[in-house]
C-alpha cells in the first residue's frame, strides 16, 4: 500500500481489482467495534480516498462475521460524562456523513451480518450497498436512549420512505439483507458466499467506467442528501443533548446488564 494508508491503524487494505481499494474494518472479538481511534479514523479516511489519484472506487466490508457493531461502549460513556469527548464525537459524527457524501471516489459496502452505528452510517450512505442475506440491520439509537442521529434522518426517508423509516427507527426494528432490499435500504441482496465477489464485479465496472461522467452523477446525485443537511444537523445535535440526560444511562445500563429498559414514561417535552 502507499504511504497514504500506514498512518490508519484500524483497518485491512488490500486492492482486489486494478484500481479497486478495499477496506475491512478489523476488530472482529467485539464485531468489528470503533473505539475513539477506530472512529476519528474511520471518519477522515473518505479524505484521503477523495485525494488518492490510484484508486477509482472503493470497496468497504467487515472481518469476520459482523459488519461493524459501532462506538464501542468506552465511547459511549465518554460522550455520557465529557462535555469535551461529547462535542468531539458530534463534530465527528457530522464529519463522518459529509465527508462520505462528499468523496468523489463511488464506494461499494459488502455488509456481512451486523450493521449498526458509525459502520451503518458508510454502508446505507456508500453509492451502491450490498447486503448478504444474513445481515443484520438495526439503528439502536432509541433503544440506547438517545435521538437517531449518525445518518437516519438525511437518508433513511429518500431510500425507504418516510412511513418506513419511523416504523424501523423508533421501535429500532432490525431488517436482514432480503427485506432491506425489498425496502430500499441496500442496493442488492446477494447469497452471503457471493458478497465479496459480487462487490468485487461492481467496483471493477467502476473502476473501468468513465472517471468523471461516474464521480460527477454521484456528486449530481448527492444532492439530494446536501438539502436534507440541516435536518441532519438539528438529529445530530438531538442525539448529542440525549447523551447528557437520564435515558441514556438507563440504556446503557441495560444493554451491559443483557434486559430491557426500563424508561421513565414521562417527558416534559
Amino acid at each position: 500500500m502507499t504511504d497514504r494508508y500506514e498512518k490508519y491503524t484500524k483497518f485491512e487494505f488490500d486492492r482486489p481489482a486494478d484500481r479497486v481499494l478495499r477496506i475491512t474494518l478489523n476488530n472482529p472479538k467485539t464485531y468489528n467495534s470503533l473505539d475513539a481511534v477506530g472512529h476519528n479514523e474511520f471518519t477522515y479516511i473518505w479524505r484521503d480516498i477523495d485525494e488518492d489519484p490510484d484508486i477509482n472506487a472503493v470497496i468497504l466490508t467487515g472481518k469476520g462475521k459482523a459488519f461493524s457493531s459501532g462506538g464501542d461502549f468506552g465511547m459511549i460513556e465518554a460522550n455520557m460524562n465529557d462535555e469535551t469527548a461529547r462535542l468531539q464525537a458530534w463534530k465527528e459524527a457530522r464529519d463522518l456523513v459529509y465527508n462520505i457524501i462528499n468523496c468523489n471516489k463511488p464506494i461499494i459496502s459488502a455488509i456481512n451480518g451486523v450493521a449498526v452505528g458509525a459502520g451503518l452510517v458508510a454502508a446505507l450512505l456508500a453509492d451502491i450497498s450490498i447486503a448478504g442475506k444474513a445481515a443484520k440491520i438495526v439503528d439502536g439509537h432509541t433503544r440506547l436512549g438517545v435521538a437517531a442521529g449518525d445518518c437516519a434522518v438525511i437518508n433513511w426517508p429518500l431510500l425507504c420512505g418516510m412511513a418506513k423509516a419511523k416504523y424501523l427507527l423508533l421501535l429500532c426494528e432490525p431488517v436482514d439483507g432480503e427485506d432491506a432490499e425489498k425496502y430500499g435500504l441496500v442496493s442488492l441482496c446477494v447469497e452471503d458466499d457471493e458478497l465479496q465477489d459480487k462487490a468485487v464485479e461492481i467496483a471493477t465496472r467502476l473502476a473501468q467506467g468513465a472517471p468523471s461522467a461516474i464521480r460527477w452523477t454521484k456528486y449530481a446525485l448527492n444532492n439530494w442528501y446536501r438539502m436534507m443537511g440541516p435536518a441532519y444537523d438539528a438529529s445530530t445535535a438531538l442525539e448529542m443533548l440525549g447523551f447528557a440526560g437520564s435515558e441514556v444511562r438507563e440504556g446503557l445500563a441495560s444493554h451491559l446488564e443483557k434486559r430491557q429498559p426500563e424508561f421513565n414514561p414521562e417527558s416534559p417535552v
